[in-house]
């Protein structure tokens, strides 16, 4: 089997978590779930940006950890429709996650002015660090794309 091939097809089994882009849904994941955690774990004061933030972490957690079992089991059998469909995800995902991280960064940025207020002291930093998992899993989300693209592109 040539490179050529072995890159254009998507893997199957354990075969998932050594290859890449693949082996991006467990940071995926990882980084998801925080963004989905701290987002939960905050005081909601703009329930419209906390809301698509958390909408955003769950459908890309649960979207990814589905591609990720599917894959895992074969379910694709080396279809090259499922590397369309891998490609689609990525992509909604990544501009999902680049909206969100945006969104949670201006909210953020709005509650600063609560920085002294002692219990807003808490609330503002799991806000930063919500919104760093959220750009890192963005980017980890266009890096998948982008390596997604090119084996479409080769398929």
């Amino acid at each position: 089997m040539s490179s050529a091939t072995s890159t254009s097809s998507l893997p199957s089994g354990l075969a998932v978590l050594t290859t890449f882009p693949d082996v991006l849904f467990i940071p995926e994941l990882i980084f998801g779930g925080l963004v989905w955690i701290l987002v939960a774990a905050s005081k909601v004061s703009d329930s419209m940006l906390q809301g698509w933030v958390m909408f955003v972490s769950v459908f890309c957690f649960v979207m990814t950890a589905t591609l990720l079992f599917l894959y895992m089991c074969g379910a694709h059998g080396g279809s090259s429709s499922w590397v369309t469909l891998d490609v689609i995800c990525q992509g909604t995902a990544a501009l999902f996650y680049l909206s969100a991280a945006v969104l949670e960064a201006y909210y953020t940025y709005k509650i600063k002015s609560f920085f002294a207020i002692p219990q807003w002291r808490s609330i503002y930093q799991e806000n930063v660090a919500a919104v760093v998992f959220a750009f890192i899993a963005t980017l980890l989300y266009v890096i998948h794309k982008i390596y997604s693209l090119r084996r479409w592109k080769s398929s």
